[in-house]
């Protein structure tokens, strides 16, 4: 870890907080979720260094080091896909396999569909192909208290969260993302009840990446981090007919929650998501949750390592 450089660079107006190792030739660029940040690919940034290829992580624009658009409440996933292009641009990479997770893969499939030239082969890990807007995750096919819908209501998940300090706002939605069922509250419940507060970590997460988590947190807060997702995951990214014609690989978790999204196995199992992919590959993790990245690192270290020495 301690080999990874750290940096500001400045990208469309804004700092942003870049992590970099390694100087092989080809650049493998990681697109964090939520509640994650650049340090959630902790694992895999060595790990691909290691193996010869340029490993850059990065907070998106109002997580942890980097700085917070000037409107956060107008922030939308086209900015982010923007930025992944200027960052790029700023640290003079041509091409790069981008690999995203959770809302990371958005940004991601943004990309490779709007700027094919500049992608030499995407991962994603727990989303299959999705664009944000209303065709994207129909929000109207899911129970009213699932979390997605909670957060997205403007003030509901800051008064939720704000019961609690960051760091046991992190430590529950780890431990509530772990789980293989939806997260879904009572009318009368709020998502951050839903954990048992004597419940421990998962063994793979311990007090130490927490507190890194939580420290990243306190510096940024969750103004754009609700914004991007959950405020804009129903508008529409204006893409018509989007198809990704780059390698790619997807990485899901059998007991990831985002299964038991209306429709979604099927999606995924019976090939339905390679005509937006033709060039797809999927892996099932039969024990992989949410957060398979750090749950099972060496697995998906050698799936990710797989990939890049193919392609």
């Amino acid at each position: 870890m301690e080999k990874i450089q750290h940096s500001h660079v400045q990208v469309q107006g804004l700092k942003l907080h870049v992590a970099q190792i390694g100087t092989g030739p080809k650049v493998v660029l990681f697109l964090h979720g939520f509640p994650e940040i650049w340090y959630s690919w902790r694992h895999q940034m060595i790990a691909v260094a290691n193996a010869g290829f340029r490993a850059v992580a990065f907070d998106c624009r109002g997580y942890g080091l980097s700085d917070h658009p000037p409107e956060p409440e107008k922030a939308n996933f086209n900015d982010l896909a923007d930025e992944v292009v200027a960052l790029l641009d700023s640290l003079a990479i041509d091409k790069a396999f981008l690999v995203g997770k959770d809302f990371g893969a958005f940004s991601a499939f943004i990309v490779a569909v709007t700027h094919p030239e500049r992608v030499l082969g995407v991962i994603t890990l727990g989303i299959p192909f999705l664009i944000p807007g209303p065709l994207g995750i129909q929000l109207d096919l899911l129970p009213k208290g699932f979390y997605v819908i909670r957060w997205a209501e403007p003030g509901r998940a800051e008064a939720d969260f704000g019961r609690f300090d960051v760091k046991t706002v992190v430590r529950n939605i780890y431990i509530l993302f772990c789980r293989s069922e939806l997260q879904v509250a009572g009318d009368n419940v709020e998502i951050m009840d839903l954990v048992d507060p004597s419940t421990p970590l998962p063994p793979w997460f311990t007090e130490e990446d927490l507190d890194v988590y939580a420290t990243l947190y306190q510096n940024s807060g969750f103004r754009t981090a609700l914004q991007v997702p959950y405020r804009c995951l129903q508008l529409d990214c204006g893409i018509t007919n989007p198809k990704v014609i780059a390698p790619s690989l997807l990485i899901m978790g059998e007991k990831d929650y985002v299964m038991k999204f209306p429709g979604m196995e099927d999606y995924m199992r019976k090939g339905i998501v390679k005509q937006f992919m033709p060039n797809l590959d999927i892996t099932f993790m039969p024990e992989g949750n949410h957060f398979v990245q750090e749950q099972l690192p060496e697995q998906v270290n050698e799936l990710i390592l797989t990939f890049l020495n193919k392609n």
